[in-house]
């Protein structure tokens, strides 16, 4: 993994200078996380955030009853826990690596010292966590408005990109029903409607995309 590079690539630092990517570079600290250790908890006083360099994490919330709800799963080139280092200064969630994943750790103190001295990555920053709401607010949206058939449509066709007619599946069902919604029957279920319905393949990981303007048209509608 280029450190350098990671970096630049994250939506977070778009448009940072060669001079704040040398600052930004003497703060980082590398860290290779094997799979299921778990990162920080809810609740957990904030140290810092992370970018992903190579592998996958998922930041979940757990119920009471322990039930585990997934937020997101984060990839190559993303960050994670970036806003808990404002406001109350605690983590809002639980980060595990779903593979051995290499980390860029970003310590909360000399990352808002950097913010102080250079007002561009201050803004760059505010435009990337105005992404991130953006997001949430949709994910909010989706799940309070639209049944999990819409929701796996609409998963599927940004999995695969504007043109994709084939997606393999980056985390497992049980883990894409928590990222859903939903739980794994339901999901089962909706992936064999589909199926019925000539939408789409299912052939393990990999499910190929029949017809996209029918998909479409499903992850645009909402529950009656």
């Amino acid at each position: 993994m280029n450190i350098r590079d990671a970096i630049k690539c994250c939506p977070l630092f778009a448009g940072v200078t060669n001079d704040d990517l040398d600052h930004l570079l003497t703060i980082s600290k590398v860290r290779e996380a094997a799979k299921g250790e778990l990162l920080f908890s809810d609740g957990e006083i904030a140290a810092g955030f992370f970018v992903v360099g190579t592998g996958k994490v998922k930041v979940f919330k757990l119920s009471p009853e322990g039930k585990e709800r997934i937020l997101h799963i984060v990839h190559p080139g993303s960050t994670f826990a970036e806003a808990a280092i404002f406001g109350s200064g605690t983590y809002p969630a639980y980060a595990q690596p779903l593979e051995v994943s290499q980390l860029i750790f970003f310590p909360k103190r000399e990352f808002l010292d950097l913010l102080r001295a250079d007002s561009q990555l201050a803004i760059d920053m505010i435009s990337g966590l105005s992404c991130f709401l953006r997001q949430f607010a949709n994910q909010i949206e989706e799940l309070t408005f639209k049944d999990v058939p819409a929701r796996l449509a609409r998963y599927l066709l940004d999995l695969a990109g504007d043109e994709g007619k084939q997606v393999e599946l980056p985390i497992s069902k049980s883990q894409l029903a928590s990222r859903l919604g939903t739980v794994s029957e339901t999901l089962s279920r909706t992936l064999r409607k589909l199926t019925d319905e000539d939408l789409i393949v299912v052939r393990g990981k990999v499910i190929k995309l029949l017809d996209r303007d029918r998909l479409e048209d499903l992850s645009l509608s909402f529950k009656e």
